[in-house]
């Protein structure tokens, strides 16, 4: 097969080179390594703004979404010097990698260039990957589980989020789920953090055990349920970012969204050809997370309390320190 010329982008001060620019990434549109570059140069504030100063692992799509899937923690050598990176590292295995770290949007092209589909940040930063600032809430519906179910449960973290005082920043997943984050002061470990967000989610159960498990095995949930994710707080795992395209053959976007569209959003019509004009029109729906900061002491605190009438801890990951 031909291979298309290499074009040249002019991203802020940087020109990057993209090969191959006209190879079909997505079956389902026909929408090329070109229109992807192209896709996260229009959303670039909101892509930069979601992965900042974050520890990133690329999900890489050498042949397109439809071929193999590549996970890499690793910024391969002769990436060009001005490419931003930060060093975690791995206590099971005694290992570190150097992983991507973006501050400005030529980064971002430059993943691409290397196949980057999907972007999926840590959250914490790169003054201290140890403390996060960012908590996750994760809607990860089971398979037979309803939208109606999915959109019920987000007005009741709404409601829990608002009982406490912490401002939630919803997107769609890019799926079937969404997501909800919230900033919070970089004050506990991972450990801590995950304790919060099992609280948390054992609260919005309670509001609503009709719809909603905590139960960790996969083979023991209700199909119809929707789980709450905790463990997404856990160290070095990671979702992905909000304007992320995702890996999918229809090139869906998890989108950010307001809490007033909820209800009526459908995450298949949120993809890499509709979010521009969006963006265009609304700017970047998160760019307020930053000033919306929350300490988790409280939840915290429900964690001392669950913990004490018999509920078991999150179990322990192999991966903290």
């Amino acid at each position: 097969m031909a291979t298309s010329p290499a074009i040249e982008l002019q991203v802020g001060e940087r020109t990057v080179r993209i090969s191959n620019p006209d190879r079909v990434y997505f079956p389902a549109t026909g929408a090329t390594k070109r229109e992807l570059a192209e896709y996260y140069l229009a959303v670039g504030p909101g892509i930069v703004n979601a992965l900042r100063e974050r520890p990133c692992m690329l999900h890489r799509f050498p042949t397109g979404v439809s071929g193999e899937k590549v996970h890499q923690k690793r910024v391969p050598a002769g990436a060009p010097p001005w490419l931003g990176t930060v060093r975690v590292h791995f206590p099971r295995y005694g290992q570190h990698a150097d992983e991507l770290c973006v501050t400005e949007l030529a980064e971002v092209i430059w993943a691409v260039q290397m196949s980057t589909v999907e972007f999926h940040p840590w959250n914490s930063r790169q003054s201290d990957v140890e403390q996060p600032d960012e908590w996750r809430i994760d809607l990860d519906p089971m398979p037979n589980c309803p939208p109606e179910r999915v959109r019920r449960v987000a007005h009741v973290v709404r409601e829990v989020l608002e009982d406490l005082g912490a401002v939630g920043w919803p997107k769609t997943s890019g799926g079937r789920g969404l997501h909800v984050y919230v900033r919070i002061a970089p004050e506990h470990g991972f450990k801590d953090v995950r304790r919060a967000a099992l609280a948390f989610a054992r609260e919005v159960e309670r509001r609503a055990p009709q719809d909603v498990t905590t139960t960790w095995w996969r083979k023991d949930r209700d199909p119809a349920a929707l789980f709450v994710d905790y463990n997404q707080n856990a160290r070095d795992h990671t979702m992905a970012a909000a304007y992320s395209v995702r890996g999918f053959p229809d090139a869906t976007v998890s989108t950010p969204i307001t809490w007033f569209e909820v209800d009526d959003v459908d995450p298949h019509d949120c993809t890499m050809r509709t979010v521009p004009a969006r963006f265009a029109a609304l700017g970047d729906l998160h760019a307020g997370i930053d000033a919306a900061v929350y300490r988790i002491d409280p939840l915290l605190e429900w964690a001392e309390r669950d913990e004490r009438e018999g509920a078991p801890p999150p179990d322990e990951d192999d991966d903290e320190p």
